[in-house]
Parts: C-alpha cells; structure tokens; sequence
C-alpha cells in the first residue's frame, strides 16, 4: 500500500511518516496544570521559581546559585597544600601552582580587574612554589591585599606578606619553622649548603616585604620548647601584627575595603603619570 507523502526507494529501510493534521482543524492546545476547566488555556505563561539545575546543586553539594555581579576586585584563594613539583596524593586539599601563574599573569593583562584579594588558608608545602607564587604576588602593578583566615603557615608566610598590606583573622595562626625535607635525602656537605641557601631565600623575602626584622624572624624560626619535640614559633592573630609580620588583624570586610582605598590611589597615580 503506497502511504501518503512517502515514495518507497530501494535499499532504504521504510520509515512511518507523521500523520497529516487536517487542513481545517488546529492542534488542541497543551492544558497545564493551573488552568481552570473551563477557562480558555493562557499561553506564554511564566513559571516562577528554581530551575531543575540549581535544585540537583542544592540537592548534592549544598550550595545556591550566587547571582552574578561584576566586580573590578578578583579573589584568589590559596587552601590546602601547597603543591609544587610533586604531586600529592588525591585526598589532599591542594593549590597547584602550574594553576595559580597563569591566573596571576591573566590578571595582570586583564583591564577591567583592579585589585586582587588574596585570601589564604594554608598549611604551607613546596618551597620553590611557594615562592614562585609570592614573587609573582609581590611583582604585580596592580593593588593586592591579603587576609590569612585559619592558617598560613610554613611557605605560606612569604606569601601572605608579598602583598601591599596584609590582615589576619583574630583567631588565625602562622607557624615559622625551619625548611625540612621528606623522603631520602643525601647526607653530604652540598645537600645541607643548599638548604642553608634555600632558607635565605624566604628569610630575605619575608624581611623585605614585611616590617619584621631579620634577627626577629630567626629567633622565631630557630625558637625550641614552644612545638612539642620541634622548633619554631606559632604566631596566632594580634602576636603576628605585635612582631610586624601582618600589617593589621581584621577579616574579609576590612580587606575589602582596604584593597578598595589602594585601588583609589592606584587610579590617582595613573592619571597623574604623563603620557610619554
């Protein structure tokens, strides 16, 4: 039987076309749920409320969708570990560097960013990462601002001080300690040179960067008895501010508005630079 609208070929396997609506008659329109029986169907009605994708991300993490606004300030987190040229074991929290340079070289080009907050919580981790990511901060034009919440230990020290001014948390920590090493090492005269050299680097860019003298921060980093069987200092919120390594205890507020007041004069300076 030879249907309507279809011209059977050869070799091709015979498909059902749609059925055919009368010519005078329309489709019925769909009913939804809150039409009354009886009224006439309401079309392009809105439906307020969440959409089915924000519902499953409340319903699996917890979260609610943030509304979107558009800020000239960028926060970069730094949590965990940090990790450098080793990688870690999956279950813990890290901060990769190989991430954090291009986001650092991405918001220096980026124009319509012009201030960068910095908010760490950290327990430290690679060394040389560590100060590849603070001399990246610290080499940056545009304002930055850091505010340790929690912890910023370890390497995570030259960090929080390679900003332009630093806050943290009252009840926040900092542990100063000397450089150690895990897994084999090398016991010969060049292993502990190198080490030696190594914890120069951060004692000199703490130093020159914070208002903490280089006599201070060593007598805090070789200190004995305050860590069970270890060496080193724990500085928690107002001590940090008292030995000059943090510029000031507050929180995210008075960063915020900190960063806001750099960013001020910031503008100023670069509208009154001539133009060459």
């Amino acid at each position: 039987m030879k249907m309507q609208g279809f011209e059977p070929e050869p070799g091709l396997f015979p498909y059902t076309p749609e059925p055919d609506h009368a010519p005078d008659r329309e489709p019925a329109p769909e009913r939804k749920e809150d039409d009354e029986p009886g009224e006439e169907p309401r079309h392009n009605k809105r439906v307020s409320g969440k959409a089915k994708s924000t519902l499953e991300v409340v319903k699996e993490v917890g979260a609610t969708q943030i509304p979107e606004i558009k800020s000239n300030i960028h926060c970069l987190t730094i949590i965990g570990q940090i990790e450098g040229h080793l990688v870690l074991p999956p279950q813990n929290k890290t901060t990769k560097y190989e991430h954090m340079i291009p986001q650092l070289v991405a918001l220096e080009q980026a124009q319509e960013i012009e201030g960068i907050l910095i908010v760490l919580n950290t327990v430290g981790g690679d060394v040389e990462a560590g100060l590849a990511i603070a001399e990246m901060i610290a080499g940056m034009s545009k304002p930055t601002v850091s505010v340790v919440l929690g912890g910023g230990h370890s390497i995570g020290v030259p960090i929080a001080v390679s900003t332009a001014y630093s806050y943290i948390a009252n009840t926040a920590s900092m542990t100063i300690h000397p450089i150690r090493l895990n897994g084999l090492v090398i016991g010969v005269p060049q292993t502990y040179e190198y080490l030696d050299k190594m914890q120069d680097r951060v004692v000199r860019f703490t130093i020159e960067h914070s208002k903490i003298t280089e006599e201070k921060f060593r007598e805090l980093m070789f200190r004995t008895g305050e860590l069970a069987r270890d060496i080193g200092t724990v500085l928690i919120g107002k001590d940090a501010v008292e030995v000059g390594l943090i510029d000031e205890v507050g929180g995210i507020g008075d960063a915020v508005k900190k960063l806001n007041s750099l960013i001020e004069a910031w503008k100023m300076n670069r509208r009154e630079v001539p133009l060459q």
